[in-house]
């Protein structure tokens, strides 16, 4: 029987055989719940000695639930499933892995941007359901030499920067910190808004930024502008978008997160053929895969072997008398 079990509330991938191996070199078996509710995951984290989350709700309940909890470690980069102000109360280390998918998601948001600039989508389900018809739809422009507004310049915004540069476009971005990029221009959000042909959001979701986009936002935008979100489904506030495409406000849309997961794919705004749809998909890759689990993991067996993990988040250097 091993030393310490380890709740894994949720994931979005296979397996845990890599989890399991690096938790095995501290002595660490993995628990899994019955279900994902509150309920499911307060009755598995009894006993156990540590918790990894993805995206399951990790309330103060189930973390009080795991009374000698060492650490919370995220299996992903934001950290609104998480009561980290608890943790911080309890002196509970909470990690994550703020650098894995810089990358993918960066690529994705790109990936969307031409979809929508090339109506990609919007043509192959024209052609899927029998049309082939060039002059449908709205008319299409050139990207080089477009604005793109990038609302919040972390890793992935910076990513992302560089990328819409490499491809001829005019970056401007919001962001609270004043970041200086090179190449960038910083501007007022409600600037970003009104000069972007395509806007992008990169920022964390938190109370200050919870619907950030809204109605109000919307009709500072050009009618032509295009929105992308890769970051977190609560900052539009998706019935003001539903709106807003209604009465031609944007041009389209284009969605990787959405709030609630999944969603009513048979309501607006996600059965607008303005609007793309991705299922929470930019962070995957085989290899961002593999580096975040083994790195979340790695942060638990850490923790638990008396090692000081990496990206400690909430400052927390001593856990109920146990020095790390």
């Amino acid at each position: 029987m091993a030393k310490y079990r380890v709740l894994v509330t949720d994931f979005a991938w296979e397996n845990l055989g890599i989890e399991t191996a690096i938790l095995e070199t501290a002595d660490a078996e993995i628990v899994n719940p019955r279900g994902k509710s509150e309920s499911d995951l307060i009755e598995a984290a009894s006993g156990c000695d540590a918790i990894m989350t993805n995206w399951a709700r990790t309330t103060a309940a189930v973390i009080a639930a795991a009374k000698d909890c060492q650490i919370v470690s995220r299996m992903g980069i934001g950290l609104d499933n998480i009561d980290v102000e608890f943790c911080t109360d309890c002196k509970i280390p909470v990690t994550n892995v703020p650098d894995y998918c810089v990358v993918e998601v960066a690529e994705h948001a790109l990936a969307l941007l031409m979809g929508m600039a090339r109506k990609i989508a919007y043509y192959h389900l024209q052609t899927t359901a029998g049309g082939y018809d060039l002059q449908s739809g709205t008319t299409l422009k050139r990207i080089c030499g477009q604005t793109l507004g990038i609302v919040g310049l972390g890793n992935i915004g910076q990513q992302f920067a560089r990328l819409a540069q490499g491809i001829g476009m005019k970056v401007i971005a919001y962001n609270r910190s004043q970041k200086v990029i090179e190449g960038v221009e910083l501007v007022t959000f409600e600037e970003l808004l009104s000069r972007s042909d395509y806007v992008s959001l990169h920022t964390p979701l938190d109370e200050t930024t919870q619907c950030l986009v809204g109605k109000s936002e919307f009709a500072q935008m050009k009618n032509t502008a295009f929105l992308i979100n890769t970051a977190r489904g609560g900052l539009i506030d998706h019935g003001a978008l539903t709106q807003c495409l209604a009465q031609d406000g944007i041009a389209g849309a284009a969605l990787d997160v959405q709030d609630p997961e999944p969603p009513d794919l048979s309501q607006a705004p996600y059965n607008d053929s303005r609007v793309i749809v991705t299922p929470h998909a930019a962070f995957v890759s085989q290899e961002s895969l593999i580096e975040l689990r083994s790195r979340a993991a790695t942060q638990v067996a850490d923790r638990l072997s008396g090692r000081l993990p990496a990206h400690i988040v909430n400052g927390v250097i001593e856990d109920r008398g146990k020095a790390l």
